[in-house]
This record gives structure tokens, C-alpha cells and sequence, in this order.
């Protein structure tokens, strides 16, 4: 495509190419003076006016000096700053990003409608592009739709992104949603480890401190301790509690891998062989049941239902 020495002096970035670049059919407007190229080469005419209220970083960029063309002026005259661009000689600004991540975010800025973003891969590179390009604009859309299904069932991601841009509330969403995950399955821990170092450490040590809640609690008082002597409630008589050491065992390691804890309480704790051993127990000398199972299970739900959710 052949273009005029005004032109070339107007590109911000030349970026040579094997093809024709083309112009996409929702910013064709012939009226707009910037034109925005993608790194896939797709033309995007938009307003200078929407650039500079909407983007800090165009802002600023359009209060810089204007480009020295390299053409000879009238009568031989020396080289001389450009105009400023105008809908008849726009100006051509290249930038890193593809055709699809700069049409959501020029829609955004510019008013028009999107469709449902469904991947966090999407998000990420609005929220980046946002960032670089200072426009608080998107962000505060994203916000919003990373609470809505599909991307509200990635809590790990809804937290990475979260974290990352100060969304509080958000972030504590995220974080609750997490707890029905094992952060140490390998598939979560590689996703662990995109999250900011602090916040990856909240996260850890929400999920740690609710199953050490649920093993202070087990070693407390009406439970039976390591420590406390194995006698039977109603003989006083020395007795075995090998089923309820198995029991809490289990427990512990069920919160470990999902400390939400309604496996323990809806399945667990009704279904497992340790928890159905535990109820049969019976004290080798009386004969009586050794364990409450109801009051168990309250106390049980007690403790899991009063401890932290969130960061």
C-alpha cells in the first residue's frame, strides 16, 4: 500500500508487513483522525478526542510534539513539524496488541456494545492492555464480569486477577470460592503460581488455618484428646478410642484437600467406614456406646461453620 511522506511522518511506530492491512468494519468511521493498527494488522479509525479522555497514556502521548516530517517544504524550504492529524490525514499508531483484545477495549471506551467475555485469558490481556494504556475505563467493566458465570467458577483465577488490580471485595469472593479447592493438586498450584507472592501467602494461609481450627477444636474439651485418659464417659473404665483417632484423622485430612469442609459434614461424617466404626463403638466393659453421634456431628458443625471464609 503506497503512502505519502506526510503519512509516514504521522506513524508513531512504522511496522513493515507482508500484507495488506485491514480496516475493521466497526471503526470505519472516514470522520475519525487516528488510526489505531494491531499487531495483526487490522486498521481501527477512532476519534483523538475518545483517545485522550478515556486513555492517560494518549493523553499525554497527543500533548508531545509533533512528528518533523521528512519532506522538503514549499520553495525548497527546510524540514518542518507536522500538523496536527485531522480526519483527511489521520494519524497511524501501531501498538502490541491483536485485533481482538484492541476491538473489545476501543468498544469499551468508545460506548459500544460487547459480547460476553467467557475467558479469563480474554480478561487478562484487557486488564494488561488497560494498565499500559492507562484506561480505567475497562477495568471497572471487568470487575463486574468476573463475577458472573463462566468466569465466577475460576476462583483462582477471579483471585489472581483480584489481587493483582486491588479488587478487594472481589478478592475476598475469590478467596472464599477457593476453599472447596486443593490448592496442592498440581493443576491449582501451577495457577498458584501466577498470583502475587502476598496474596498467594493469604490464600495458603486461609486455607492452613481452618483445618488447624478443626484440630484445636478436636483436642479440646467435651472431644477426647491424645493427651486425656481413654476412659469410658459412663464406667469411668480404661478404654479404646482407636475409631475416633481414625475418624479425626480423616477429618483433618479431608480439610487439608477441601477446607470448605461440607464433604466432612454432608458425606463424611455420615457415609466414611472411620465415622460409621466410630458410632458402633462400644466400650469393652459396659457395653454402652462410647460416642454421641449427634451431639458429635453439632459440635463437629459447630466448629467448621464459625471459622474464617475469607482473606
Amino acid at each position: 500500500m503506497e503512502t505519502s511522506c506526510a503519512d509516514d511522518a504521522s506513524a508513531v511506530v512504522v511496522s513493515p508487513s507482508k500484507r495488506e492491512p485491514s480496516v475493521h468494519p466497526a471503526f470505519d468511521s472516514p470522520e475519525a483522525d487516528i488510526i489505531i493498527v494491531s499487531r495483526d494488522l487490522t486498521c481501527f479509525r477512532v476519534h483523538s478526542f475518545t483517545l485522550k479522555t478515556t486513555s492517560g497514556w494518549f493523553r499525554s502521548l497527543f500533548t508531545l510534539p509533533r512528528p518533523v516530517s521528512s519532506c522538503p517544504g514549499d520553495f525548497g524550504t527546510p524540514t518542518k513539524a507536522t500538523s496536527a492529524p485531522t480526519a483527511s490525514t489521520p494519524e497511524t499508531i501501531h501498538l502490541d496488541e491483536d485485533a481482538e483484545t484492541l476491538e473489545i477495549v476501543l468498544r469499551m471506551i468508545s460506548g459500544l456494545p460487547i459480547t460476553p467475555i467467557t475467558s479469563y485469558d480474554t480478561i487478562d490481556a484487557i486488564l494488561y492492555a488497560s494498565e499500559k494504556y492507562d484506561m480505567p475505563g475497562p477495568p471497572s467493566l471487568m470487575r463486574i464480569a468476573v463475577l458472573t458465570p463462566p468466569l465466577a467458577d475460576q476462583p483462582l483465577r477471579l483471585y489472581s486477577s483480584s489481587s493483582r488490580f486491588g479488587w478487594i471485595e472481589e478478592a475476598r469472593v475469590a478467596s472464599e470460592r477457593t476453599l472447596a479447592l486443593d490448592l496442592w493438586s498440581e493443576e491449582n498450584w501451577k495457577m498458584l503460581r501466577r498470583v502475587d507472592g502476598p496474596a498467594a501467602l493469604d490464600l495458603l494461609k486461609l486455607h492452613r488455618s481452618r483445618r488447624e481450627g478443626v484440630r484445636k477444636r478436636l483436642e479440646e474439651y467435651p472431644f477426647v484428646s491424645c493427651s486425656a485418659d481413654a476412659l469410658c464417659a459412663r464406667c469411668r473404665k480404661p478404654t479404646d478410642h482407636s475409631t475416633w483417632r481414625e475418624l479425626k484423622y480423616r477429618i483433618l485430612m479431608e480439610m487439608d484437600t477441601r477446607p470448605l469442609g461440607d464433604t466432612v459434614l454432608n458425606v463424611g461424617l455420615q457415609e466414611w467406614p472411620e465415622a460409621n466404626a466410630c458410632w458402633e463403638a462400644l466400650c469393652g466393659v459396659c457395653k454402652s456406646v462410647i460416642y454421641d453421634k449427634t451431639e458429635t456431628v453439632r459440635l463437629i458443625r459447630d466448629c467448621i461453620e464459625s471459622l474464617p471464609k475469607t482473606i
